[in-house]
């Protein structure tokens, strides 16, 4: 899981071989840093119990449709009286029910194939989260996400479509600033905030502490019901980034009264590079922070063989990203219920 898939050369730069390279970025992202990591069907599951309410860190991600039939490799009985099949080397974790006569029979679920793998999938998340408020269903496969979408609504979960998206534009010509050109541990090398011609402030390198203080500026502004404790753990859960690629940096752009106005987080592995989390803060939105601070994200990355980011299907955002010269090469899907 740890190394990145490598496209055949005849299909870099198409669309299915880059949507195949950004997702296998973000199964091995996924994976190096979450702390506990466990097979269910058709993917994996990630949990950190220092973060049960952040439901990035605490969810399943599946790859493909999940095969309830397999070989009978150890016999285990969870809690339920069930047994669990595990297949060495591979990602599937089958459950099966035991028959009157004590033989092994596949416990039976309603309607086509399909509709099987969204019960089979949601049985998978009580499971796996059982410990957590939440469930989060991440289906990276189109076809199996949007044939889930009856069956997961049905259960009370919300669906989300996100699209991950290529970069085919030009570079901007525009060289970011000696800031953001640092490497992320010279954070404290931050330069001091300079107005260019049109009132911006150049791009800096975040450190990671007030990466979190933003954080915790922002998601007090979005739950202002929420506790202290709750609002730190979700700006703190930033701290298991730094494990998920060889580079993870953090940029922002500061305004004129010193406020980080924009800022996104860059990771970089493999020769792929994941731009992530652009947020603008709800005082500075439309004066162009974002703009500056894309710039010059793309700029640095420029010599990565393959820049993508994932947007909301249903968000503004993702009109921006193309006229930035974003493309859109796939759809995921996400089913959460809380």
């Amino acid at each position: 899981m740890d190394e990145l898939t490598r496209e055949p050369a005849l299909t870099q730069g198409t669309a299915t071989g880059d949507l195949a390279r950004a997702i296998a970025f973000l199964h091995a992202f996924a994976h190096r840093k979450a702390p506990v990591r466990r097979p269910v069907p058709g993917g994996f599951a990630v949990l950190d119990d220092r973060y049960p309410g952040s439901y990035d860190d605490n969810k399943l991600i599946i790859r493909e449709t999940p095969d309830d039939d397999g070989p009978i490799v150890r016999d285990a009985p969870d809690d339920n009286g069930r047994i669990v099949k595990e297949t060495p080397g591979d990602d599937r974790l089958l459950v099966w029910e035991a028959s009157e006569d004590n033989g092994l029979t596949t416990r039976p679920a309603p309607g086509d194939a399909l509709e099987r793998a969204a019960e089979l999938l949601m049985g998978a998340a009580d499971e796996a989260l059982a410990t957590r408020a939440h469930r989060l269903v991440c289906i990276d496969d189109d076809q199996l996400g949007t044939a889930c979408v009856p069956a997961f609504a049905a259960a009370g979960y919300e669906h989300e479509t996100n699209l991950v998206m290529v970069f085919r534009g030009p570079v901007p010509t525009t060289p970011p600033s000696p800031a953001s050109r640092a490497a992320p541990q010279e954070a404290s090398q931050i330069a001091s905030p300079a107005a260019t011609p049109a009132g911006l402030a150049v791009v800096e390198v975040l450190g990671l502490e007030e990466v979190v203080a933003v954080s915790r500026r922002d998601w007090r502004e979005s739950l202002p019901e929420a506790s202290d404790e709750t609002i730190d753990a979700l700006a703190r859960r930033v701290e298991v980034r730094l494990r998920g690629a060889d580079t993870v940096g953090f940029r922002g752009v500061r305004a004129p009264d010193g406020e980080i106005a924009a800022r996104a987080d860059l990771y970089v592995h493999g020769g792929v590079a994941q731009i992530e989390s652009v947020l603008t803060a709800e005082a500075y939105r439309g004066k162009g922070y974002a703009r500056t601070l894309m710039y010059a994200l793309l700029a640095e990355v420029a010599h990565a063989e393959l820049i993508f980011l994932v947007a909301d299907a249903d968000d503004w955002p993702r009109h921006f990203y193309t006229r930035l010269g974003f493309e859109t090469v796939g759809r995921t899907h996400a089913f959460l219920r809380t």
